[in-house]
């Protein structure tokens, strides 16, 4: 899809035997906030701040809407799946490496824009390439008790005259609430301490994001753990179980991913309509457009696909395939509910297409079950959606077969395409194409559809493709 650019706990709880206990002291236990929140360096770092920019982030915010206390939620929960996943390795030391990022260059030293890995900034919110988030188990401490580290570039002068700003260690305490921070050359110290047998490291060794920081510190590491059994174990399935399910803080972020897309698209079909210069759009006087499109907005994305026609009104036959597909959509949206998977989901949208393609005339009412589905996804090849967050393909190690719960965003694009060479096909339907893409949050109730904003109706996208201004 193309991409666009957009622009608080109780006062005291209860220890476990039940005596009253300090806030910060019990939260400290869990590494979910600092003991004391660092004041952030009085300088540019190398992200957005609360103090450089107050009108993006709030005070304790590590990113735009996010807190601290989120993002060491995030690893509280990440070390209580450990947990649970080393049940019966006693009396051994658990450490959690993820790598970030590097930067990417187009040419030479022309760089792409930096984009972090996501599971990555999903535990730390730390934005710069280079860089290595470590999560260690406290000895004489049960799990999810841990410790939590940044290793980052090392403040220079000279290169951040041409790169920009870097946050340094003090800067990465200070904004991301982690326990410690160091310069990423001092990460040789921590993997001599790994090799022993004590240690059961959580890596991803299989598919490293950055390459460099693998082959400089992890591969020895790796060759040496890979000798004991268990000794290493991935941990993007546990983080992809993680962002699996949203947050209210994320669902917010994602409302206003979903807002600022539908106004583009709002505008877009608006621009769009004839005649309209090849430049901008190459379609011709009577045909479609089929637009798949999103946002990137505070570290979340949207995905939503409208069809409209470029002269502002569907033809018969255009007005025909599109609310069908509309039909089937809607369908499909009333089944975004607990318990449901995106597969049960597919299999119901593929009879409903079978079903309009019969009434349409596409398909003939004799054809047999044994030829239905592979009739089908010859007009629909492609599923009914995919999980949706930081990512637009977000969490792609999760079954779709998996049970959906509330917090689970989605998406519902079920379409239809008839190839301009299908001569079993009416001749007025052949080279026409339709998809309708929403975003969908599960909740214990109705659905929330992010992308809602975005006009849908057949009487809606001709009023606003048939606007003078």
């Amino acid at each position: 899809m193309s991409r666009l650019p957009a622009r608080r706990l109780v006062a005291a709880v209860r220890g476990w035997r039940g005596f009253s206990v300090c806030k910060s002291c019990a939260l400290r236990r869990f590494s979910i906030q600092p003991a004391q929140q660092k004041k952030i360096p009085n300088r540019y770092l190398g992200q957005p701040s609360p103090f450089t920019h107050p009108h993006l982030l709030k005070p304790g915010e590590v990113t735009p809407g996010l807190s601290q206390v989120e993002y060491g939620l995030r690893r509280h929960k990440l070390m209580a799946l450990i947990q649970k996943e080393a049940h019966g390795w006693d009396g051994l030391d658990h450490t959690v490496i993820l790598l970030s990022n590097p930067t990417y260059y187009m040419s030479n030293d022309i760089p792409y824009v930096f984009h972090q890995d996501t599971n990555f900034l999903y535990l730390c919110g730390f934005q710069e390439p280079d860089s290595i988030l470590v999560l260690q188990s406290i000895p004489g401490k049960a799990l999810p008790s841990h410790k939590s580290i940044l290793f980052v570039p090392r403040r220079d002068p000279s290169r951040e005259l041409w790169d920009g700003p870097r946050s340094g260690t003090d800067g990465a305490i200070a904004l991301t609430g982690v326990d410690e921070a160091y310069t990423i050359e001092e990460f040789r110290h921590l993997v001599a301490k790994l090799k022993g047998e004590s240690n059961i490291v959580w890596y991803d060794l299989t598919k490293p994001v950055h390459t460099e920081l693998h082959s400089d510190y992890m591969q020895p590491l790796v060759e040496i753990k890979a000798r004991n059994k268990n000794h290493i174990q991935g941990i993007r399935h546990l983080v992809q179980n993680l962002r699996l399910i949203k947050s209210p803080a994320e669902i917010e972020r994602m409302k206003i991913a979903g807002r600022v897309t539908a106004e583009a698209f709002i505008e877009t079909m608006f621009a769009s309509k004839s005649p309209v210069d090849e430049a901008f759009l190459y379609a011709k006087d009577g045909e479609l457009v089929l637009l798949d499109g999103g946002c990137e907005s505070s570290c979340y994305v949207s995905d939503i696909t409208r069809t409209w026609p470029i002269n502002g009104r569907f033809s018969k036959p255009q007005a025909e395939l599109y609310q069908a597909v509309l039909d089937i959509q809607k369908s499909c949206l009333s089944l975004c509910s607990p318990g449901m998977s995106l597969e049960n989901i597919y299999s119901l949208m593929l009879s409903l297409i079978g079903q309009k393609l019969k009434e349409l005339g596409i398909l003939k009412n004799s054809i047999t079950e044994s030829h239905f589905f592979k009739a089908v996804r010859k007009y629909c090849p492609h599923h009914v959606g995919h999980y949706l967050g930081m990512d637009v393909h977000d969490t792609p190690d999760i079954s779709r077969s998996l049970p959906l719960q509330p917090g689970m965003v989605i998406t519902i694009e079920p379409g239809i395409y008839i190839p301009e060479d299908d001569v079993s096909a009416p001749e007025r339907f052949r080279g026409v194409g339709v998809r309708i893409e929403d975003d969908v949050v599960i909740t214990e109730d109705v659905p929330l559809i992010l992308s809602a904003d975005c006009p849908k109706e057949i009487y809606h996208i001709e009023q606003i493709c048939g606007r003078s201004s």
